[in-house]
C-alpha cells in the first residue's frame, strides 16, 4: 500500500489575513485615484481602496 501523507492546515494568521479585520468594517484606506473630476456634480472625487481586500469608497470634496 502507498505512503499517508498527513495534511497540515495553514496557520491561522495565514488563513485569515486581512479577511476577519474587513468584514468587521476595518478597512486599511488607500488613496487610489487623487484627482478625479465628475462631470455631473463638478467636484473632485478621491477614490479609496482597501489594502486587503480591495473594497473601494469615493469621497467629494
Amino acid at each position: 500500500m502507498g505512503d499517508v501523507i498527513p495534511f497540515r492546515k495553514p496557520p491561522l494568521v495565514e488563513r485569515n489575513k486581512g479577511v476577519t479585520l474587513c468584514k468587521n468594517g476595518f478597512h486599511k484606506w488607500e488613496v487610489w485615484q487623487e484627482q478625479k473630476f465628475d462631470v455631473k456634480r463638478g467636484r473632485l472625487v478621491t477614490v479609496y481602496r482597501c489594502a486587503r481586500c480591495g473594497a473601494t469608497r469615493n469621497e467629494t470634496r
